[in-house]
C-alpha cells in the first residue's frame, strides 16, 4: 500500500523535526516579543542562500540551535562554509546544541545577551 508507507515516513519526519525543535522552541520563548533586553529577534530568517534559526538585524547576530547528530564530516564542512559566509558579510554567529539550550537555558541567554551588548 503506497499511501501507508508515505504516512509512516511523514510521521517519522514530523517526529524528528519536533524533537529537534524543542531547543528552538524553548529559546524562542525567551527571545520572542523583545523579551531579551528589548532586542528584536526574527525566527527562521533567510540570509542569502541560508536559513538561520534566529536573527537580530540590529545587532547583526545569528543564533543557531543544532540538534545532536553523529560526527559527520560533510555536515561539519557545510556548517563551516555557512558560518564563514555569514561572518564574511558581518554577522556574528552563536551556535548552541539542542541539549545545551534545554539543560542550560539561562547560560545560553546570558551568552546571547553579552553578544548584543558588545
Amino acid at each position: 500500500m503506497p499511501g501507508q508507507k508515505q504516512r509512516w515516513q511523514t510521521g517519522l519526519s514530523r517526529g524528528l523535526k519536533k524533537g529537534q525543535a524543542r531547543g528552538e522552541d524553548t529559546l524562542w520563548k525567551h527571545l520572542g516579543n523583545r523579551q531579551l533586553a528589548g532586542v528584536k529577534f526574527h525566527r527562521e530568517q533567510s540570509i542569502g542562500p541560508y536559513k538561520v534559526d534566529f536573527m537580530s538585524f540590529e545587532h547583526h547576530l545569528v543564533v543557531e540551535v543544532d540538534a545532536s547528530v553523529p560526527d559527520e564530516t560533510a555536515i561539519k564542512e557545510s556548517e563551516t562554509r555557512r558560518t564563514a559566509w555569514l561572518e564574511k558579510r558581518g554577522y556574528r554567529v552563536l551556535k548552541f546544541s539542542n541539549n545545551e539550550v534545554l539543560e542550560n537555558t539561562a547560560g545560553v541567554l546570558e551568552q546571547i545577551l553579552q553578544a548584543v551588548q558588545s
